[in-house]
Order: structure tokens, then C-alpha cells, then sequence
């Protein structure tokens, strides 16, 4: 997951992001990818304003695919495109429940 704060030149921020997109998109054994576009805060000004989301099977895979030469150049391009504190990596996991409402 990558979380990327507020850019102060949006339109610089969006062509090194689809760049740094498309290299993302050639990483092997990706399940899914998600872009979510941060509309605001019940709190104020949000912290960021886009979240990259990818997803794989599991660990070992992510750690394949971060080792391969398209994952190593993906992470060099992430930080030769954007100043380390305009953004946060992170590795986490997903557990999601069938429903997820809540009974009357």
C-alpha cells in the first residue's frame, strides 16, 4: 500500500504517478490493484490524497514480485519520483468477511 500526501503541483504529481503506474502494472503475480482518490476528512484537511493498493496471494509472492527486476526498478522509479516524505509504503494484510452489515 502506498499513500500519497497532498501535492502541491497536481498536474507533476499525476504524470510521475501514471508513469510510475505502468511499472507497477508490470510487476509479476499482481492479483488486483486498487487506486483510491481521498475526497476529504471528518477531521479537516486529509493527510493524503491518493492510495495505491496491491494485491497478492500471499507474503512470498509479494516478496517474489518485489525482488524481480520490474519490482526493483518500481521501487527505484517511487523514490527518484517522489520525495520520501510526500509518501508512505506499507505492507499489510486483508481479511475480508462475506456481509458486513450489521443485524437489527
Amino acid at each position: 500500500m502506498i499513500l500519497f500526501r497532498k501535492p502541491q503541483d497536481l498536474d507533476a504529481f499525476e504524470n510521475r504517478y501514471n508513469d510510475f503506474l505502468a511499472l507497477i502494472e508490470r510487476m509479476p503475480d499482481i492479483q488486483r490493484r486498487q487506486v483510491i482518490n481521498v475526497l476529504g476528512s471528518p477531521v479537516g484537511e486529509p493527510r493524503y490524497y491518493r492510495v495505491l493498493e496491491i494485491y497478492f496471494a500471499d507474503r512470498p509472492q509479494l516478496e517474489t514480485s518485489l525482488r524481480s527486476k520490474v519490482g526493483q526498478e518500481a521501487g527505484g522509479e517511487l523514490a527518484r519520483r517522489f520525495p520520501a516524505d510526500t509518501f508512505d509504503a506499507l505492507f499489510a494484510e486483508v481479511y475480508e468477511e462475506s456481509g458486513g452489515s450489521t443485524p437489527a
